[in-house]
């Protein structure tokens, strides 16, 4: 068991921390809350407290009726300084959601709550999750606030990218899944050395590695899922094993800092942000379309190397390294260009299944 102490401030996306809180108490952590004054507009005190069964605290002058303790350990005797006693006792600090107003706080020294003098009291890793306005995420004050705290060895869990709080809005910035930041703590947790044992140099100020320490510079290929082997430009043979032991493979060499590459067929729905190395896509059924895309280039008797037209729609397959390709081109574009004589070409709907055309849209043409 862990000692993981949340700070919480204001923004919309407050309402994963419960979420967060639920899984990791599920794993078996204890949990502190501090919360910013604004954040408890979005979610109040109550709610962590039912989660974590602990006091929560939103000022330094705040009494704190476990003084310092966390879940399942005994109180001390006295009446410590919150900010000091709260941060002194935890193994790692992760303040999520961290707003723009907060981080840019914390780049630059404020401690004007308690959720801001903990992380300048804290000897333990730091870890940030900011989520804010695409707008906002992507000024570059906002990326300098960023550059200085990497700079001063803080994790940053970058936000993913879609549906953001106002109306009709999307882009980056939303607050990383609650899964995904507790995959990031716990990774930070199972790399600290061994009481006593000296840390390696690179290590954060706490003196616990950060997860590119490990396998830092080690480039890590896993494959997983299901085989498929072609009969023919259509057909394969294959078989329907999930990838789950790969996909844990990848995400445990990617906590030990390795740069990974996954190739996978027939695999789990890949969650926003849970491998941050290079993900190669499904890519046999990326071969798939190029076989397709092949059968059907020498049907119509057009050279593969001219049909490189890469386009903007939904159906470009772009830069392929499988089945020989290496190139970018549009499929539609191919399809409707050649459509005169499209019609003749064998397995046609399978060609356009994979492709991602409809037979109406080459009879139309």
């Amino acid at each position: 068991m862990s000692r993981i102490l949340l700070g919480v401030s204001g923004g919309i996306a407050a309402y994963k921390s419960l979420e967060l809180i639920r899984l990791a108490t599920a794993a078996g952590h204890a949990v502190r809350v501090v919360q910013t004054p604004t954040s408890r507009r979005f979610v109040g005190a109550a709610s962590f407290e039912a989660l974590t069964g602990a006091p929560v605290l939103s000022s330094e002058f705040e009494r704190d009726l476990a003084r310092g303790a966390f879940p399942g350990e005994p109180s001390p005797t006295h009446d410590p300084l919150s900010h000091l006693a709260l941060v002194g006792n935890a193994e790692i600090y992760l303040i999520a959601p961290a707003s723009a107003n907060t981080l840019a706080k914390l780049a630059h020294g404020l401690a004007d709550n308690l959720l801001t003098s903990c992380a300048l009291a804290a000897t333990c890793p730091v870890v940030v999750a900011p989520a804010m306005n695409n707008h906002m995420y992507e000024h570059e004050a906002t990326r300098a606030n960023l550059r200085i705290l990497r700079e001063r060895s803080v994790e940053i869990v970058e936000p993913g990218v879609g549906r953001l709080a106002s109306k009709g809005e999307q882009g980056v910035g939303r607050l990383a899944e609650p899964a995904r930041l507790l995959e990031v703590c716990e990774g930070l947790l199972a790399n600290r050395p061994p009481s006593g044992e000296t840390s390696p140099p690179g290590a954060s100020r706490s003196g616990v590695p950060r997860p590119s320490d490990r396998w830092r510079g080690l480039k890590v290929l896993v494959t997983a899922g299901g085989t498929r082997e072609p009969i023919d430009s259509v057909r394969f043979l294959g078989n329907s094993s999930s990838g789950r032991m790969g996909f844990a493979l990848a995400r445990a060499a990617r906590g030990r800092g390795a740069d990974v590459t996954l190739v996978a067929a027939n695999h789990l729905e890949i969650e926003n942000g849970v491998l941050t190395g290079r993900v190669v896509g499904d890519i046999l059924d990326r071969a798939g379309k190029a076989n397709a895309l092949r059968h059907f280039a020498d049907e119509v008797g057009v050279p593969l190397e001219q049909t490189v037209a890469v386009g903007d729609g939904a159906n470009d397959i772009d830069m392929l390294s499988v089945a020989g390709l290496g190139i970018a081109f549009n499929a539609k574009a191919l399809v409707q260009e050649h459509a005169d004589t499209a019609l003749s070409v064998p397995y046609l709907d399978a060609v356009l299944y994979f492709l991602g055309i409809s037979r109406e849209e080459i009879e139309a043409t």
